[in-house]
């Protein structure tokens, strides 16, 4: 039988999703539970596939991958996670077709980045607006022989919270780096240090070639895969598991932050 999961993370401690050699990352994690569990004996011959890679740093909600196992009954979500770190977790189920691929069957995929700091509410809008649609992103991802630049982005939501930027941004599939370089732009735009008339440019790659950096790894996480006929049964035990190590982290992480304001503040000159 083929099952599906999604899988959530963390992604700070991790180098990257995709297993490597002699470092950990969250698919090396996945596997070693699998395994123990005796879900699958190794990733090859399940036909393991994942819905794509996300790099060093980069977190996920609704990342997904699917195998072939003989014990269906122990892929439980609560059963799985029992097995992983903490701050790796998958939450839903879903029994799938024998030839189902989460990499090429997906329909659209969503992330979204967080940028701290003032920008322009109107430039940053009215700079998501030409986005969207279809383009030629070669100025937008690191180079990759395999595929395409030519990419259709569904639709660009821009939002602010407090001092926060929010971008979602959904597409049938991106590039490498695609999501953090457009970051970088819409900052630059946002900021003043780009107008409109450089995006538009920028989305000419035969025209004009500007180099830009990825923005940083830890604002972007991969919110979404969609897919067409798969009912996913979500795992209300794993949820609120998940839910109280979250609620611990966001304790942590604001008394932190708040401590690192006063130390700043005592820095001032």
């Amino acid at each position: 039988m083929r099952i599906a999961l999604r899988v959530a993370y963390i992604g700070t401690d991790y180098h990257g999703f995709q297993i490597q050699p002699d470092v950990e990352t969250i698919e090396g994690e996945l596997f070693r539970a699998l395994v123990e569990l005796n879900i699958i004996t190794n990733p090859h011959d399940a036909n393991y596939a994942a819905a794509g890679r996300t790099d060093r740093g980069v977190h996920a909600l609704g990342q997904v991958i699917a195998f072939d196992t003989e014990n269906p009954e122990i892929t439980r979500p609560g059963a799985i996670n029992s097995r992983l770190p903490r701050s790796i977790w998958t939450w839903a189920r879903a029994h799938v077709p024998s030839d189902f691929d989460p990499r090429r069957d997906a329909l659209m995929r969503e992330y979204r980045y967080i940028m701290y700091g003032e920008y322009d509410i109107s430039s940053l809008m009215s700079a998501s607006k030409l986005l969207e649609g279809i383009h030629d992103f070669s100025n937008f991802t690191t180079p990759d022989k395999e595929r395409t630049s030519i990419c259709r982005i569904e639709k660009i939501e821009i939002k602010m919270e407090r001092e926060f930027i929010i971008m979602d941004i959904r597409a049938n599939y991106f590039l490498w780096h695609m999501v953090r370089k457009i970051a970088t732009a819409m900052r630059m735009v946002g900021c003043g240090e780009r107008d409109l008339s450089w995006l538009e440019r920028m989305l000419n790659p035969a025209q004009f070639s500007e180099g830009l950096r990825p923005s940083a790894a830890y604002g972007l996480i991969l919110k979404n895969v969609e897919y067409r006929g798969i009912t996913w049964d979500e795992d209300a035990y794993a949820k609120r598991t998940i839910k109280g190590y979250l609620d611990e982290q966001f304790l942590w992480h604001g008394v932190m932050a708040k401590m690192i304001m006063e130390l700043k503040g005592r820095m001032a000159v």
